[in-house]
């Protein structure tokens, strides 16, 4: 539990909200412009420190905002009904309680999925959305041959029993396994430092973290955790920018492929010598990509010729 404010240099000013009776952590800083304002959505098993390297650019000169999702970060570890539809209302319901204007949803892996669905069902809160990779469960279920769905599925629902989960999260949340995965997540390896190790094994310390890591695995395996990226995709009419690194090992590039062309507004980079986190791994090439997106697509104002 963290105090009730708390300022960062790098991520701002941190606060609790109590949302739906849990406990809640954000970040923010604001600036006096007329900029379209961010909110940052990590992703899953990161949390609001994430985007240290990125809050100091993108919030030089624009308001930005960050979210610990439920179940993540510095919020409650709480036993929840996860899913893509929990975890847009609490985008929303933070959206209405403390900015009431329009932002640009910037998300990551699982942040990308919320900030996505959370575009598609309240649209008059995005004025745009930047999404580093773009997972879509809804593929993962598809690919499995029907013969052998139900096989898959039940020897998925045998090893995702507190039984087996309770002792596997003691076992990897030790910060070397969690530094072994990143390595495996990360394709640079350099970015995979104490800090960030740190970053990712302080939050499954918390009380309640093994029964909300076995909430989150029972939820994620379920059809109802999100809608179909590629269904609801088309309907989108904002600025939409889907940047994914070539070397992305949790969510591989050549999904990527399942979203071309399928809105006019989306405009795809490909990130060479990157894996999952490219805003992590190699900020500057995000931002030399994303400020002149945000410049050029979300912060134009009409004129008015009298």
């Amino acid at each position: 539990m963290i105090s009730t404010i708390q300022w960062h240099e790098r991520i701002g000013l941190q606060r609790d909200w109590v949302w739906r009776g849990w406990q809640v952590r954000y970040s923010f800083r604001r600036a006096s412009t007329g900029k379209t304002p961010i909110l940052f959505i990590h992703g899953f098993g990161a949390a609001i420190e994430h985007w240290r390297k990125n809050i100091p650019v993108l919030g030089e000169d624009r308001t930005v905002y960050a979210l610990d999702l439920l179940g993540f970060g510095g919020s409650r570890k709480a036993i929840a009904p996860y899913g893509a539809e929990l975890w847009v209302a609490q985008v929303y319901d933070f959206w209405r309680a403390f900015i009431g204007e329009p932002v640009v949803l910037v998300g990551n892996s699982l942040g990308s999925l919320v900030s996505f669905m959370a575009a598609a069902k309240y649209p008059e809160m995005v004025k745009g959305l930047a999404m580093l990779n773009l997972p879509d469960v809804t593929l993962r279920e598809k690919s499995v041959p029907k013969p052998f769905r139900s096989l898959v599925f039940a020897i998925e629902a045998f090893f995702s029993g507190p039984l087996f989960l309770k002792p596997l999260f003691y076992f990897v949340r030790r910060p070397s396994l969690i530094r072994t995965w990143v390595k495996f997540a990360y394709e640079q390896k350099e970015a995979v430092d104490d800090e960030l190790v740190n970053i990712l094994a302080l939050p499954p310390t918390d009380g309640g973290a093994v029964d909300a890591f076995c909430a989150l695995s029972s939820s994620v395996r379920q059809s109802g955790f999100s809608r179909s990226v590629r269904e609801l995709l088309p309907e989108l009419t904002i600025p939409i920018l889907l940047l994914w690194g070539r070397q992305d090992r949790m969510v591989p590039f050549s999904l990527s492929k399942n979203f071309l062309g399928l809105n006019p507004n989306l405009e795809f980079v490909p990130l060479d010598n990157t894996g999952h986190c490219p805003h992590d791994e190699d900020p500057e090439t995000f931002h030399r990509v994303i400020l002149p997106w945000l410049a050029a697509k979300c912060d134009r104002t009409t004129i008015l010729f009298i």
